[in-house]
């Protein structure tokens, strides 16, 4: 399904993606997401398709507010009859519907008494009352809590894919977009990059998007040579040597690398190997059981250790030690002109 929707208040955006099983669109608070989600079900006017036109009541959506959006004075099954035509049969089908969602066990109890994944359930069995052809999930996973995040999560996706409805799911949280069919990012107004999770996460498109995928080390770089599948890098500096992406380009790019794709070595370890270089941390910090580290450059890196099996004395503001960065985690990307 081909999403292309204009807004103009209360933010300005267009944006144009395509829709493919679960979909994740992510970006940060702020930069209409919520609010495209609402103009796709009739709740702000926009222009754009499907369903531009139409009331509300006439678009054939399911639309999940943040946070669930149940109407804590009803029961459950209460919850999902409000979106069911009158009549005797009314709360059978709504029962029918929480079983649907392995909730039925909580059909006579009212919001404040549901767990956050059995309020999202009864949010989700009300949604498909309306026997939609498009899901819209604003923020599906924001209520819920860590420990139960990821799990719930992939519970949602799977049943949403046994459902076989297309759905558009926003959110800011990348593990969402990870385990998604496919993902949009949006940045000030605009879809920045799309397709699938692995793809985008391989080759974030600019640095705007990698930022929201999690990358901390966005360099600048010039390319001062090339060889067979690989390209050599000037960072500030540094030379590092990185794989060469398709349509390799002369001149100048943007770097990204994760922190945890960057190694960590004693400073008397053997220096043979690709983009193995001394540095100095600058400063260290405990994150549960790893370690995050900045290195002084420049340029600055930022790594995240999960295991601490370097003396003491490295691991600490002032010691030295050896980087090693893979060729492969070095991803480049056209900066801007």
């Amino acid at each position: 399904m081909e999403i292309a929707y204009r807004l103009e208040r209360p933010i300005a955006l267009t944006a144009r993606l395509t829709v493919e099983g679960f979909t994740v669109l992510l970006g940060l608070s702020g930069e209409g997401k919520s609010s495209l989600l609402k103009a796709i079900a009739g709740l702000l006017p926009a222009a754009g398709e499907p369903y531009g036109g139409l009331a509300p009541q006439a678009r054939p959506v399911g639309y999940l507010p943040q946070g669930a959006g149940l109407f804590p004075h009803l029961k459950a099954w209460e919850n999902v009859a409000f979106a069911l035509p009158r009549g005797p049969a009314r709360r059978a089908a709504a029962c029918d519907l929480l079983a649907a969602m392995g909730v039925e066990e909580a059909a006579e109890r009212r919001p404040a008494a549901l767990s956050g994944g059995e309020r999202q359930r009864v949010a989700l069995a009300r949604a498909l009352a309306r026997r939609p052809r498009l899901l819209l999930l604003d923020e599906p996973t924001a209520a819920l809590d860590v420990a139960t995040r990821d799990e719930i999560a992939a519970e949602l996706v799977g049943r949403v894919r046994r459902l076989g409805i297309p759905a558009l799911a926003v959110t800011h949280d990348p593990h969402l977009a990870a385990i998604a069919d496919r993902m949009a990012v949006m940045e000030a107004g605009r879809i920045l990059q799309q397709g699938r999770p692995g793809a985008v996460f391989a080759a974030p498109a600019s640095a705007g998007v990698a930022r929201l995928l999690g990358f901390r080390n966005l360099l600048a770089a010039t390319v001062a040579a090339a060889g067979p599948g690989l390209v050599r890098l000037d960072c500030a500096g540094l030379s590092l040597l990185a794989a060469a992406p398709a349509g390799a380009w002369q001149g100048r790019a943007g770097v990204a690398i994760r922190s945890e794709e960057i190694g960590l070595l004693a400073a008397d370890a053997d220096g043979e190997g690709p983009n193995r270089f001394p540095v100095r941390i600058a400063t260290v910090r405990e994150e549960a059981l790893a370690l995050r580290l900045t290195t002084a450059g420049p340029p600055a890196l930022d790594l995240l250790l999960a295991r601490r099996d370097l003396p003491a004395a490295t691991l600490a503001p002032g010691g030295m030690a050896v980087c090693a960065i893979d060729p492969a985690h070095i991803h480049l990307f056209q900066p801007p002109p």
